[in-house]
This record gives structure tokens, sequence and C-alpha cells, in this order.
């Protein structure tokens, strides 16, 4: 993977026209200046988008699947139903266990009835104390039983309430795993969802680019379902295979409209920015014998200038020797020119954006 560079600062005015060579005359040509911008390096790769939360909702009661409201690809926001099972058993369970309480709460109503009166008895003298201890022990036993009967029972309600399989944030179905008429045991898969909150993009890059990905550096996403978005890398992990050795730089998305996990993105990373670089338009750099060229207009005149290029994007090249800022150099046309040529320079002019 190559490095490629952007400019990010500065701007400037060229001439506009055709090179137009006439036999053994001048050649028209326009110009523009060379010039000094700061240039941003950067990386290109294309990454996935992939969600932190992928969660399987699993059956927490048994029973014969009665309805699947959840379907592949729908948005499902927190305690939606996605489907409900038969409640007929749970409801029969919750009944017994309903009566289960009412019936130790009749004993236990009747045995505090008999202690007491054993107590009053026992005050008068005609009972003794083993027979109020004995009352007594049997209440208690009672209490407790009723505890585990009213523990039983609100078992049973929520056996009963688990009996409608809801959404436990807002997310999209993945797929769905059951179909209605299904028989379900505790712990069968039922839906795999996943989250929107938190999206990794994972932009594979070259072992070799590690030394030069930080933490923090600029990101420019883009994607044809998803749009164009900024942001900056949040971890770097390595990604080492069994036939690559490559790292992966990580992006974190939080609550991002639009973004969804299983697209594909385009990204450029910053990895440098490079002040006050020289630079001239792409076209302006011509290959010759002698090398990568350009042409210095003097006194009417092209003059070849050996330069020393880095990196070029969108039509800019950074000139690492051979030039100084500001001189004029040959644009449309250079490629026909040769050194000492004679050259008519057009008079119009047009502004060239160098941003």
């Amino acid at each position: 993977m190559l490095g490629t560079a952007v400019l990010v600062s500065g701007c400037g005015n060229r001439t506009e026209g055709a090179p137009k060579p006439k036999g053994g005359g001048a050649t028209q040509i326009t110009v523009t200046q060379s010039k000094q911008v700061d240039f941003e390096i950067v990386e290109s790769t294309v990454g996935t988008v992939e969600s932190t939360i992928n969660p399987s909702i699993t059956a927490e009661v048994a029973g014969r699947v009665r309805q699947v409201s959840g379907r592949a690809g729908a948005a499902v926001t927190k305690g939606q139903v996605l489907a409900l099972i038969d409640p007929q058993d749970l409801q029969l369970g919750r009944q017994a266990a309903s009566a289960e309480v009412r019936r130790t709460q009749a004993l236990l109503k009747n045995q505090t009835a008999v202690r007491e009166r054993n107590q009053a008895l026992l005050n008068k003298g005609f009972l003794s104390q083993s027979s109020v201890d004995d009352a007594l022990a049997q209440e208690n036993a009672l209490i407790q039983q009723l505890a585990v009967a009213k523990a039983q029972l609100a078992i049973a309600e929520r056996n009963v309430a688990k009996a409608r399989v809801l959404a436990p944030f807002d997310a999209k179905i993945e797929r769905p795993i059951i179909a209605e008429g299904d028989y379900v045991k505790i712990g069968d898969p039922m839906f795999e969802l996943v989250s929107m909150r938190v999206l990794n993009v994972y932009l594979p890059f070259p072992e070799s680019l590690l030394p030069q990905l930080k933490v923090g550096q600029k990101v420019r996403l883009e994607s044809p379902a998803s749009g164009v978005l900024e942001s900056q890398i949040a971890e770097i992990k390595a990604a080492v295979g069994a036939t690559n050795r490559a790292v992966n730089a990580i992006v974190r998305l939080r609550e991002q409209p639009g973004w969804h996990p299983g697209t594909t993105v385009n990204a450029t990373v910053s990895v440098e920015v490079r002040p006050a670089t020289l630079v001239v338009p792409e076209q302006s750099v011509v290959l010759r014998p002698a090398g990568k060229v350009v042409y210095v207009i003097e006194g009417g005149k092209a003059m070849q200038r050996v330069v020393n290029a880095g990196v070029k994007r969108d039509g800019w090249v950074e000139i690492l020797s051979g030039l100084k800022r500001g001189e004029t150099v040959a644009l449309d046309g250079a490629g026909f020119l040769t050194d000492n040529a004679a050259v008519n320079v057009q008079t119009s002019t047009v502004k060239r954006d160098a941003s």
C-alpha cells in the first residue's frame, strides 16, 4: 500500500489554454507558480463495519412457539415482542402456585388461632407450657411454608411473563432462528440481534505501516450506504493470520444514525502533516531522459529543471528538491517542451484551488 498525500491549505492562479506547437515556432503554454502549502500524508484502505454487541436471544421457558413477530433485518426497540411461547402450561403452574399460597395462608390462620387459645389456657393453668411451645413451632413452620409458596408463585408469574420474548435493547434482527410451531427448551437460541449503539470500523493495513499509525489520528470514512464521516483511530490491534501480516486500525462509532454492521467503507487515515511543503500541479512534472523535470519559464523560454518528486495526490506533486518557491513553471503544454524551447504564454487566467 503506497502512501498518498492531500493538500490542506494554499491556492493559486494559472493561465488557461491548450498547447499548440507550431513547427519551429513558440509553443503555446499556460503557467503556474510553485508554492508552499501544508501537505497531509494519508493512507487508504477498505474496511468493514461490525457491531460490538451481538447477543443471541434464547428461550427462558420451554414450550411451543405460538407466534414469531421479529423478521430478519427489522429494527426493534427495547421491550418490543419478538415471539410468543404458548403460556398455557405456565399459566396452570401459576394457578397451582397461587392455590398453594392460599392453602398455606388458611393453615397459618388456623394455627395462629390454636396458639392463641393454648396461650389463654396456659394463663389459666389448664395447659402445660409444652403445648403452647408446640403450637408456636407449628405456626412458625407455616410462616416459612407461606414464604416458600409466595416465592414459587413469583417464579410462576415470571415464567408466564417470559413466554413473551422481548428485545433487550434497541437493535436490528440479524436472523430469526425459530419458526411458528417449533418446540423450544430453556436455553435454545431464538434470535440473533445486532446493536447499533456502538459500532467498530476495522481498517486493515500492512504491518509495515504500524510505526506510522497512532491512536487519535484523523480518519475519513466514506460508504455508499451510509455517507461520509470524520472520526479518529480509537485502537490499533494486530491481525496476523496464516496468509498475511497486518494490523487493524479500529474506529469506534457511537450512536451514528445511518451506519449499520456488515457494510464496507473506504477510509483514509491522516498519518502526517508536512508544513510548508513545496508543490506544483502534477501535469507540470514530465518524464525526460534526465529524469523527472519541470520547465521553468524565463525570458520567453522553457528551462529544463530536474527535480526530486515526492508523493502526489489530487493533481499535486510534492517537490523535494530542484525548485524554489514562487518560480513560474509550465502547466498545460509542459509535455511538448524541450530544454531552452521558445514558449508563448497564454494571457487568460483561471483560479486553481490547491485545497
